[in-house]
């Protein structure tokens, strides 16, 4: 995947407001690793259904993010883990990493 995190999404609902900017970018520095975290206690107990309330949640960041792409995966792997599927695991979690990455460089 090449998909990269940006900011292009932001700027553009924020029309210029660099305030407005700054707050959604530290709400998803502050929600995103604990969200992390509590997705992969959930997979580790394999509870799948709660694991997929927070890729719910996650996703909602990974379309904040700008990754297009990544944001059908998140809908195609959440609709999974209803399903007791992980096939998806290892792409999504790459773009979890992406993120965080992403997120400690901005």
């Amino acid at each position: 995947m090449t998909e990269k995190p940006n900011l292009n999404y932001i700027q553009e609902i924020s029309g210029g407001d660099k305030e407005f900017e700054n707050k959604l970018l530290q709400i998803v520095k502050n929600e995103l690793p604990n969200e992390i975290e509590t997705y992969t206690n959930f997979l580790k107990q394999e509870k799948f259904i709660l694991a997929a309330e927070i890729v719910h949640k996650i996703k909602h960041k990974i379309s904040i993010l700008g990754l297009t792409k990544s944001y059908q995966v998140a809908i195609d792997y959440e609709e999974d883990l209803k399903k007791n599927s992980i096939k998806l695991k290892n792409e999504f979690e790459i773009i979890l990493t992406s993120m965080i990455h992403f997120i400690n460089k901005v």
